[in-house]
């Protein structure tokens, strides 16, 4: 009876906790313009550790947690407290985010920048993990601690803020992108706990079932099936092209054996135009010849969806040198026209 007591206690006191966490207040305006802020510079500045620090401190996971044990609890008043609180601090940081992307328009987009811009079916499996471990945390005394730790996995704040100053940019792909990663967060979050909440006996003194459950999450359900859908396509686009450039970089790799002391550095692919546009670059002592270009371009694979392809090949010259002096460089006038001593696999150096 004691236990039982005990944790109808812990549930009152959790539901209590997220129903001040779920206010929109002075508080919560603050903390997530300041995480915006912190979150924005650690994107500038490409910084992984700064941005995982604006994840801990944002408090956008207070008011999806509201939005969750009001589905699941029945409890209405809750859950438009929520709903009204959620959107008013995305537009907190999405608004604190593309002033400061307006105005620190002269840096250059960066990695964690672009990460962030091109959402796939991970991103959703990663929200939902990071989700129902949020919730369990929440509900359990002795894994609370690990919270925080939960709240760098579920990021939301460096996904909106990455939006926003792709869009003060004029980057709207990129800006959508984001914007998608951070909806996916948002859902797949509200889902899981949703999930946990119910399985952990958050849900009043009236009879359930997953059915009826189903159907007060009808509207997340669908918006997270959807998502599933577009992110699924996305990772598989991701894929293919990863195992097309895969295929033409051993295609180029290979016909470095062909031109002596040829070496691939680098291999970019495009899409212009409906064709792919395919940019290699070889440090090699003399450079392709319009010839070999025509000669390599037939054997490279043809790019899913692209109606045809093109090869630019880029030679960086080079030089040899050993302790006994310049053995070779493709700028003549270092050995005075003259090679030292050059032998053919010297040139693969």
């Amino acid at each position: 009876m004691t236990t039982q007591v005990g944790a109808l206690s812990h549930q009152a006191e959790i539901r209590s906790n997220i129903v001040v966490n779920s206010e929109f207040d002075v508080a919560y305006v603050v903390m997530n313009g300041l995480a915006t802020v912190i979150a924005c510079y650690g994107l500038f500045s490409n910084s992984p550790a700064v941005v995982i620090g604006a994840m801990i401190i944002a408090m956008l996971l207070g008011p999806i947690s509201g939005v969750a044990l009001g589905l699941v609890d029945r409890d209405n008043a809750l859950l438009r407290k929520a709903l009204g609180t959620l959107p008013g601090g995305v537009a907190v940081v999405f608004g604190t985010a593309f002033v400061l992307g307006a105005i620190h328009s002269e840096i250059p987009l960066t990695t964690e920048i672009h990460a962030r811009t091109a959402p796939n079916l991970m991103d959703l499996m990663i929200a939902l993990g990071g989700g129902a471990a949020g919730a369990f945390a929440m509900i359990s005394p002795r894994l609370s601690v690990a919270f925080v730790g939960v709240a760098i996995a579920t990021a939301l704040v460096p996904p909106v803020s990455s939006s926003a100053i792709c869009l003060a940019r004029g980057e709207y792909s990129l800006a959508s992108g984001a914007a998608l990663l951070a909806l996916t967060n948002i859902v797949a979050i509200q889902v899981a706990s949703s999930a946990v909440m119910w399985l952990r006996g958050f849900r009043g003194n009236w009879p359930t079932t997953p059915v009826s459950e189903l159907k007060r999450n009808l509207l997340s359900a669908v918006v997270l099936c959807a998502l599933a859908v577009i992110l699924a396509i996305h990772f598989r686009e991701v894929i293919g092209t990863k195992v097309y450039e895969t295929s033409v970089r051993a295609t180029l790799a290979k016909a470095a054996s062909s031109h002596a002391g040829a070496y691939l550095t680098d291999a970019r692919v495009e899409k212009v135009s409906g064709r792919a546009l395919i940019v290699a670059v070889y440090r090699t002592p003399t450079p392709f010849t319009p010839e070999e270009v025509d000669a390599l371009e037939p054997q490279l694979p043809l790019m899913p969806g692209t109606t045809g392809l093109e090869l630019r090949i880029r030679s960086v010259p080079i030089t040899i040198a050993s302790k006994a002096g310049y053995m070779f460089s493709s700028d003549r006038r270092v050995l005075g026209g003259h090679t030292i001593g050059l032998r053919a696999q010297d040139l693969h150096c």
